[in-house]
């Protein structure tokens, strides 16, 4: 599913992460650490937001060799989105929609269950954090991405959204085979019928712990 060959990140002069070779296989994983140990930096380098060395490669598609279809297999929501002030998150959607090759109205659903009809029209800048986390996740999860990266998002959720996350999650895994990378200080109380495994980053490490 997804594999780091000779990944390492750092900012300046001070490293941040580092490993020689780990292979993550299908499923849903927890990444845990300290804060600061580098959760989202992870994250962004995965995603392809921020540069790392090395080479990262998503389902035999490498980021260095084919950046453009690379991209496409990732979804990020990370933990304090930050969007255009003046656009609304319809506007957002259909954006993201579009890059994404969503289907028409896929979203429809989801911002039903999540109570956002009433201000997805209204401009982002206006909204609560609470507000733009539902925005994120909603974003994250259109089109048909093969992994989903999703940083801290139990965070300013309220409890009957963290349960629909929680389903979205489980339905998007078992009817679509996605894969998820979860940052969160949270325990995740996602179904007992899932196996969650756990990615730990300790020292800068990323240590794979045995399913």
């Amino acid at each position: 599913m997804l594999r780091l060959l000779n990944f390492s990140k750092a900012y300046g002069t001070i490293p941040v992460l580092n490993t020689t070779n780990i292979s993550l296989d299908q499923g849903i994983y927890w990444i845990k650490g300290t804060n600061g140990s580098g959760k989202s930096t992870l994250l962004k380098a995965i995603a392809g937001i921020i540069h790392s060395e090395g080479d990262i490669v998503a389902h035999e598609t490498s980021i260095n060799e084919q950046p453009v279809a690379y991209r496409k297999l990732i979804s990020f929501a990370e933990a304090e989105p930050l969007f255009p002030e003046f656009l609304t998150g319809m506007d957002m959607i259909k954006l993201f929609a579009s890059a994404r090759d969503a289907k028409p109205g896929e979203e429809k659903p989801r911002l039903e269950e999540m109570n956002m009809l009433s201000y997805i029209n209204d401009p982002v800048g206006t909204y609560s954090s609470g507000m733009l986390k539902k925005l994120s996740i909603v974003l994250a999860f259109l089109g048909s991405p093969q992994i989903i990266l999703l940083d801290e998002p139990l965070i300013t959720l309220d409890a009957t959204s963290i349960q629909i996350l929680y389903r979205w999650i489980v339905t998007q895994h078992d009817g679509q085979n996605t894969n998820f990378l979860i940052s969160s200080h949270q325990p995740l109380d996602i179904d007992s019928t899932i196996h969650i495994k756990q990615l730990h980053i300790s020292e800068g490490n990323i240590i794979s712990l045995p399913a």
